[in-house]
């Protein structure tokens, strides 16, 4: 099952299951995609310990974790934040719906979180368990790494579209945790993520770069860490 259940985790998601490189399919339980894991807590945190995750990388600002926490067990963590830029607010308030900025903001996360980035893919290649990789709503650096990770390991676009777009199913509880915990007003693409984001952003990167694999070498990773990927991530036949 793609989805998880969590009582205060709204979209929490296994990656397995997408067929990659040869037709092998992503293996079910070596990475998943989710929001902020500082609201585990009683049952849920039981459940996630169930998963046996050994690695999480939290893509978040420091003051988002100073302000929400961390992951509250003990496991190979990684703080990369990969955002650099502020969002620009006026132009979210404009946004009735946000496929063009969010696209536009995607391609400044791959220039400017390169470095991180970079680690990123190097740290899930390398971890000896199942891996999470997070930030606040799951959606936009957590959904980018994700199809930069999906790609790498030879996942159809369409598929790595489709997943992203699978947040939308967490949208309302999204919207209402942001409210309860936060309060204020909220840019009206909050929690969405249509096709069009991903599709977009898929389609300038390889503009730019001739390929996902080839805009990850340029930001150094190695060949043998897309290997290393592909050995951990992709089922045996």
């Amino acid at each position: 099952m793609r989805h998880l259940s969590f009582d205060r985790l709204h979209n929490f998601r296994d990656l397995g299951g997408y067929p990659g490189e040869g037709g092998r399919p992503v293996r079910w339980g070596a990475l998943y995609r989710a929001d902020s894991l500082g609201k585990l807590a009683g049952a849920d945190l039981s459940r996630f310990t169930s998963l046996g995750i050994r690695t999480v990388v939290d893509l978040r600002y420091p003051w988002e974790i100073d302000r929400d926490g961390r992951v509250p067990v003990e496991l190979d963590y990684h703080n990369l934040s990969v955002e650099h830029r502020p969002y620009d607010q006026a132009a979210l308030d404009a946004s009735v719906l946000p496929g063009r900025y969010l696209a536009d903001r995607y391609l400044e996360v791959v220039t400017d979180g390169a470095a991180e980035l970079a680690t990123a893919l190097r740290v899930i290649a390398a971890s000896p368990g199942p891996t999470v990789i997070h930030c606040t709503s799951g959606k936009d650096r957590t959904g980018l790494l994700a199809a930069l990770v999906l790609s790498l390991v030879g996942v159809a676009q369409s598929d790595i579209v489709a997943d992203f777009a699978l947040t939308e199913l967490a949208t309302d509880r999204l919207v209402a945790d942001w409210h309860d915990r936060y309060g204020g007003t909220l840019w009206p693409g909050y929690g969405r993520a249509p096709a069009e984001v991903m599709t977009l952003f898929l389609a300038e990167l390889t503009d730019r770069h001739g390929s996902v694999p080839a805009y990850v070498r340029a930001i150094g990773v190695s060949d043998e860490v897309v290997t290393a990927l592909r050995d951990r991530l992709l089922s045996a036949g």
